[in-house]
């Protein structure tokens, strides 16, 4: 089964997420990933919100993949994005039982640091979702009959 992922790419330091967006569209195509939406918004504290829209409204996803870099600067602000991008992820992917990856570089990198990331986390971001997926696909599938059920 091909499984049905989305991803959206903050716009924000698009020099670092517009990589990660093609990494990404690349190993979901190696992985036998379908790409059925790619949404693009103004910085990765607007990830959520597009997240949530996806997980209500298109049914036919399995799962979405969030890209973007929030770079260091001279003040705390970076933090503060970061951490309440990631909590609001895993609350939805919690509320709406299907993966939702923290393909966000930061807090705390510096250009240099995002540059050097850019292949690892658009990679692991999808590799995440689809993981996910098809293990709670598998899961789903399951009847337990006595036996322990490993899956993996």
């Amino acid at each position: 089964m091909a499984f049905r992922i989305a991803i959206i790419v903050a716009e924000f330091n698009y020099d670092i997420t517009y990589l990660m967006l093609q990494r990404a569209i690349n190993h979901a195509k190696f992985l036998g990933a379908e790409v059925m939406y790619i949404v693009k918004v103004p910085g990765s504290y607007e990830i959520p919100l597009a997240a949530k829209s996806i997980l209500e409204r298109k049914k036919e996803v399995d799962g979405v993949v969030a890209l973007g870099a929030v770079i260091q600067g001279e003040t705390k602000h970076d933090e503060v994005v970061a951490h309440n991008v990631g909590r609001k992820l895993m609350d939805l992917m919690v509320e709406y039982g299907k993966p939702v990856s923290l393909g966000v570089i930061g807090p705390g990198a510096s250009r240099a640091q995002a540059l050097e990331r850019i292949d690892d986390y658009a990679r692991r971001a999808v590799e995440a979702v689809i993981k996910m997926a098809k293990r709670l696909l598998t899961l789903e599938q399951s009847t337990y009959s006595g036996e322990t059920i490993v899956i993996d």
